[in-house]
């Protein structure tokens, strides 16, 4: 997975063609009806790839159609950018079918999360950009910055959205400057030594989650620590961690409590809540590029540079 010549997707224009696949989870086009609806509001054309529609059990279609039609949209050079219809679970299991040479001389943005978490961190490996943000399903259900965000950052060469929110009392705080990555915690940990994980050191980390036991937050964090890979992080932003779950007999933390915790002992900053995730106000990122992640004790702010 060497790289000689890192490129930038270019930003899209209206006109552009944008092709609509699912990696994952089986789902409709008429379950997508609302995305295509609002790539259309972009001026944008829109191609639904063949795994729309698809199914095998769960998913969209056989790991070897997911691939396919994942590599037909990053192979044609009419296709701006690939736009994951859904997560669920299934990436993991065909992204190894892909080949990205040809998307390495012309890289285009991906766009999504959770279960895409997996293309990410294989990508930003290459060197190349994505962007976290919202997938097609349930689009019309986020904030109007989940789709606002979204929009501006495939639209602009050099995407830069700043962010300020308010900090939250677990904050460490302090001033890093390095490349975001991340994704969703789940699937960071299940790429672990594989080929598609990201050198963490002197990286920001972005961390997020949905309906995980609290338990099993704090053994993926403890793995991570002893690991080595939380050691020397430049600075660690954590989105939402939803809808977790304990057992009869209380864990007795929350889960930033647990990821508190877990990275008390270094000196980078640390913030919670930032307005990324499985939540309703789901605003898109740039993976790959290098960010500065302030934290003080009333706001957080992080800034593209």
């Amino acid at each position: 997975m060497k790289v000689t010549h890192p490129k930038h997707p270019k930003k899209l224009q209206k006109g552009d063609c944008i092709a609509i696949v699912s990696t994952a989870r089986k789902v409709s086009s008429k379950e997508l009806a609302p995305a295509i609806l609002f790539a259309k509001k972009m001026g944008l054309e829109v191609q639904l790839g063949k795994t729309i529609g698809a199914k095998k059990h769960q998913y969209a279609g056989d790991d070897a159609l997911r691939a396919q039609d994942f590599q037909d949209a990053l192979d044609n050079p009419h296709i701006k950018a690939i736009w994951c219809a859904r997560g669920g679970y299934g990436t993991i299991r065909m992204v190894d079918l892909l080949n990205f040479t040809q998307f390495i001389q012309q890289p285009k943005w991906l766009i999504g999360y959770s279960d895409v978490t997996v293309l990410h961190s294989h990508i930003n490996k290459l060197q190349i950009p994505t962007i976290h943000g919202q997938m097609c399903l349930e689009i019309e259900k986020k904030s109007q910055a989940s789709r606002d965000t979204l929009h501006h950052l495939l639209f602009h060469d050099n995407p830069a959205i700043n962010y300020s929110f308010e900090s939250s009392p677990l904050s460490r705080n302090g001033r890093a400057t390095g490349t975001l990555v991340g994704g969703n915690l789940s699937v960071l940990y299940s790429i672990l030594d594989s080929t598609s994980e990201v050198d963490w050191h002197g990286k920001v980390l972005f961390i997020e989650d949905l309906d995980e036991m609290l338990y099993h937050i704090d053994r993926m964090m403890q793995n991570l620590k002893r690991s080595g890979r939380l050691k020397n992080l430049a600075g660690l932003i954590v989105g939402g961690m939803s809808e977790m779950r304990d057992n009869t007999i209380s864990f007795g933390k929350t889960a930033h409590e647990i990821i508190f915790e877990t990275v008390q002992e270094y000196q980078y900053p640390v913030c919670f809540n930032f307005p990324a995730g499985h939540i309703q106000d789901n605003r898109a990122l740039v993976f790959g590029k290098k960010v500065t992640l302030e934290v003080s004790p009333n706001q957080v702010r992080v800034s593209y540079n």
